[in-house]
């Protein structure tokens, strides 16, 4: 008997990366207010990491939300973000629509509350730029411009207590915790504008006369233009949870169940498990379930990407979430509330999102020196203007030192991640595919070579009976009793088959003693006090039980995809029967998609060699491993990366729990109500291997336009932050305008979020 035969048994559950720990430990979650760049991230983060208890933290940027995993209370988590200059409140890991149509009321007022504060700001801004422009200088140099600039001051600082005053708060927060971030950035600049303009006004005397300038409209148009920005980057991040809007839209709200001996319609949550449920043609599955009545189709397209609806009938599994077709069910209630496999997924995916990918993180860490160093950069800017630039000096420093902090604000950096993790991870639920963190995600767009495992992962996992060769007296009937009596306590699709094959037959079971499990061969035990051994070649030649006759047919049978196997009484063969696991319809063309994305393509069996060959040259895989023992498996994963190989491994996640765990990436095949859902990296809810093909083409799609947005942020930041010191200005006489930075900055991070919704478009099955 091949190694996949006893691979079903006595193996632990699969405990990849952290699940297990997910599961032991307690999770909450915070909403954080006043973060405003990726600087922030890190001082979280760091800030949360010193409570004691804690042993994770991660934040994501774009919903401000702080995951916290650890046996620490809500109050001590919050009084440290306090500390670190920031508010937080607990919210619930769960996603609800309730939760999700709160965040979208808030996030719709506060986009109607940084549009109004941007109206205010450019309402001031906009016309004293034209004067500027179009009318003459802002200088002063008479009373009458005092007077009247000193009015413009006023409305400006008006502006900036209104439209700006989050900025300013958030500025000295961090500057009372001895920290910087875009807000201080952003105060500096325009607060450095407005003092030195007031200056000019209240007192110009001081100021030389070709410096008389003032800066009313640079502040308030950097307000305006960052609050439209702001207020665009809200928009448009919204369109990312839409993977998890469309999740919890597959969710009945009611269900009727049967209660006093009648149907009735009850709230979802007041469902219980051991409930009848009844559901109807067109209506959808309320919790999963096993069908005790009735015959119909169910769409399973939402949770697996399947087109086909799957027939259901009596002792069927049922999904929550999926849509019932033809017929009327009545079906018993085995898991309600966040326990249903779909309450499941949708918690899957929100952690996903919330997750980081170490490129990620890169990002947190350069964004935290950041801010500190630019605000060194504006400084010795202003010196190298003050002590050797051209007249008026002291305009020049004032106008270089505001720029360089406007410009070099860093809110593209702490969106280029999140976003792009937030839409890939969504995209991939869509198609089926369930990534659990950003390690995973990042890690699988580097795979160069993928382990299949034969058995349930590129065949059906459902063998059949193909021939009974009797040896000697016995006939075929005789045979299948003996040897479907002594396989009937196995759960191996293997002898599964051939339990299957006797019922067919209407075959009547015996009794088994004695049972005993050989590891990688096979089985043995007692029935009808005959002493039974069933299994592979190797253990007949252990055996010292003679085959050699039927060894050539065996052979034929393997050279066909077939799998042998000897049934041997006492020390005598008496049958020979082969069980053939067909290969699954698309599995061919998705492992093509896998070699040619450059991926080496391994496949993984239990079987004998000619067996194993003949799928092989079916499938047209060139390396293959054949009569692998389950203890071997894990082996032959770090064998392919001590190549060097970047190395995924497909499963069915519990099984092959050893060669998954030590995989760079381990992949799960299974269904909604499988516990590979919780038990993988990554979790492929249909049985087909397109499924494969598909995570990878979304993980690398997804890490591609991280890099473009990450690239297109700092490429912003490092280009512009010379330019606004003024290094163009010898050459070309160039100056970069704060008004202009404040523009840029501002539109940048919409970049960002626009190119991150791009992947919104992209179809894996394209690439």
């Amino acid at each position: 008997m091949d190694s996949e035969h006893q691979s079903a048994q006595g193996k632990p559950c699969h405990q990849h990366g952290s699940s297990a720990q997910a599961a032991a430990v307690p999770q909450q979650v915070l909403m954080i207010e006043g973060a405003g760049c990726a600087s922030c991230v890190g001082k979280i983060e760091s800030a949360i990491h010193r409570v004691p208890g804690v042993q994770e933290a991660s934040m994501n940027f774009v919903e401000r939300t702080v995951t916290v995993t650890g046996e620490v209370s809500a109050d001590v988590l919050i009084q440290a973000v306090e500390q670190a200059g920031y508010g937080a409140r607990v919210t619930s890991e769960e996603s609800s629509a309730e939760l999700l149509d709160e965040k979208e009321q808030a996030d719709r007022e506060y986009y109607k509350r940084l549009l109004r504060e941007m109206s205010i700001a450019l309402g001031l801004g906009i016309p004293l730029m034209i004067y500027g422009l179009v009318i003459g200088e802002m200088t002063v140099t008479t009373t009458m411009e005092r007077v009247a600039w000193g009015l413009v001051g006023l409305a400006t600082l008006a502006v900036m207590l209104v439209s700006g005053r989050h900025f300013y708060v958030g500025a000295w927060k961090s500057v009372r915790n001895h920290s910087a971030n875009m807000d201080t950035l952003i105060a500096l600049g325009t607060g450095t504008a407005w003092l030195y303009s007031m200056v000019v006004v209240m007192v110009p005397d001081v100021v030389p006369l070709m410096a008389r300038h003032v800066y009313f409209e640079a502040t308030a148009m950097i307000i305006g233009l960052i609050n439209l920005g702001l207020a665009l980057e809200v928009r448009a991040r919204g369109r990312t949870s839409e993977a998890i809007k469309r999740l919890i839209g597959l969710q009945a709200r009611t269900a009727r169940v049967f209660r006093d001996g009648r149907e009735v319609d009850v709230p979802i949550e007041q469902v219980q498990k051991g409930d009848q449920v009844r559901v109807r043609p067109g209506e959808k599955i309320p919790v999963d379930g096993v069908v005790s009545d009735g015959h119909s189709s169910v769409d399973e397209s939402m949770l697996t990407g399947e087109p086909m609806p799957v027939e259901k009938t009596v002792g069927d599994e049922i999904v929550g979430g999926t849509l019932n077709k033809s017929g009327s069910l009545l079906f018993k209630a085995t898991r309600v509330g966040k326990d249903t496999a779909l309450a499941r997924i949708i918690s899957m995916v929100k952690q996903a999102q919330n997750s980081k990918p170490p490129i990620g993180r890169l990002a947190d860490v350069i964004s935290g020196y950041f801010v500190p160093a630019i605000m060194i950069i504006a400084v010795i800017s202003a010196l190298i203007w003050l002590n050797v630039g051209p007249e008026p000096t002291v305009a020049f420093a004032v106008v270089s030192a505001t720029t360089v902090l406007i410009i070099a604000c860093p809110c593209a950096l702490g969106l280029a991640t999140p976003m792009s993790v937030m839409v890939g991870v969504g995209k991939a639920a869509e198609a089926g595919v369930l990534i659990r963190n950003g390690q995973a995600l990042q890690t699988a767009s580097k795979i160069t070579a993928m382990i299949l495992d034969k058995t349930g992962t590129i065949t059906e996992g459902a063998p059949r009976v193909t021939e009974v060769v009797p040896v000697g007296d016995m006939d075929e009937a005789s045979v299948l009793r003996l040897a479907a009596t002594l396989e009937q306590g196995s759960e191996h699709p293997l002898a599964q088959a051939i339990v299957e094959s006797a019922q067919d037959r209407d075959i009547e079971l015996g009794e088994v003693d004695g049972f005993n499990s050989i590891a990688g061969h096979g089985v043995e035990g007692r029935v009808d006090d005959c002493s039974l051994l069933f299994g592979n070649e190797k253990l007949m030649r252990d055996r010292e039980i003679s085959i050699d006759a039927y060894l050539e047919q065996a052979q034929s049978m393997a050279a066909q995809a077939r799998t042998p196997m000897y049934l041997a009484s006492g020390e005598r063969l008496i049958a020979l029967i082969a069980v053939a696991d067909p290969i699954k319809e698309d599995s061919v063309e998705a492992i093509k998609r896998l070699q040619n994305d450059g991926i080496r393509v391994v496949m993984l069996t239990g079987d004998n060699r000619d067996t194993a060959k003949a799928v092989a040259e079916q499938l047209g895989i060139e390396e293959f491993f054949a009569e692998v023992l389950p203890e071997d498996k894990s082996s032959k994963v770090a064998e392919l990366q001590q190549q060097g190989e970047i190395v995924g491994m497909t499963g069915d996640g519990i099984n092959d729990a050893p060669a998954l765990a030590l995989a760079d990436v381990g992949f799960a095949i299974g269904t909604g109500t499988d516990v590979a859902i919780e038990s993988a990296d990554v979790t492929l809810m249909r049985g087909s291997l397109h499924g494969l093909a598909d995570a990878i083409a979304v993980s690398r799609a997804t890490l591609r336009n991280i890099r473009q947005n990450l690239f297109g942020a700092f490429i912003y930041n490092v280009a512009g932050v010379p330019v606004a010191a003024g290094v163009l200005y010898p050459f070309f006489g160039m100056l970069l305008s704060p008004v202009i930075a404040g523009a840029a900055m501002a539109f940048s991070s919409l970049t960002v979020v626009t190119n991150a919704n791009r992947l919104r478009l992209f179809k894996p099955e394209d690439h």
